[in-house]
């Protein structure tokens, strides 16, 4: 019997966006079990709670193929993220880079989990040259002045975000 290689793939997801989608969907391609971890992180002051992001999390996931789908789990988590990665037995922590700018950042936080955890792990996907621009909160902007995020989100997550804004303008 052969070792099942468990990937973690964290981030605040507020909201998910088709670049993150793509992540996934390729994530899955190297790993046997993908877990989606959606940090509470409340620190970052989620436009979504953590409820709604698993949610539309779940939407997306549900609209995968079902082998893929069948292969991915949410998970909260609220901890270090290599402490969650080992109470998971992951071997392997997923990060999208979309820019050179963000790949500093995420040098400098993959060599710290190392140190912290060296049976994990970091390995980088390179953002698909449609989604590179695409952040979660370059989305929530352009929608909060009204510009159309259709091209960025799926529909249900876009009508989520609307909603939200139509709320928040009350």
């Amino acid at each position: 019997m052969t070792d099942i290689r468990t990937g973690i793939y964290p981030g605040t997801f507020d909201p998910v966006t088709n670049g993150h989608v793509d992540i996934i969907s390729r994530a899955a391609k190297v790993v046997d079990r993908l877990i989606i971890g959606i940090a509470a992180n409340d620190g970052k002051d989620p436009m979504f709670s953590l409820e709604e992001r698993m949610a539309m999390m779940s939407d997306e996931i549900s609209a995968m193929d079902g082998d893929t789908a069948a292969r991915i789990s949410i998970k909260p988590f609220a901890n270090l993220l290599v402490a969650f990665a080992e109470g998971e037995n992951a071997c392997v922590i997923i990060r999208g880079l979309r820019a050179i700018s963000d790949f500093e950042f995420e040098f400098q936080m993959a060599a710290m989990n190392s140190h912290l955890n060296s049976r994990v792990e970091t390995m980088f996907l390179m953002a698909s040259d449609r989604h590179q621009f695409i952040s979660s909160r370059f989305v929530k902007e352009i929608g909060r002045l009204g510009g159309d995020i259709g091209k960025f989100v799926s529909a249900p997550v876009k009508e989520r975000l609307v909603q939200r804004f139509a709320e928040d303008s009350e």
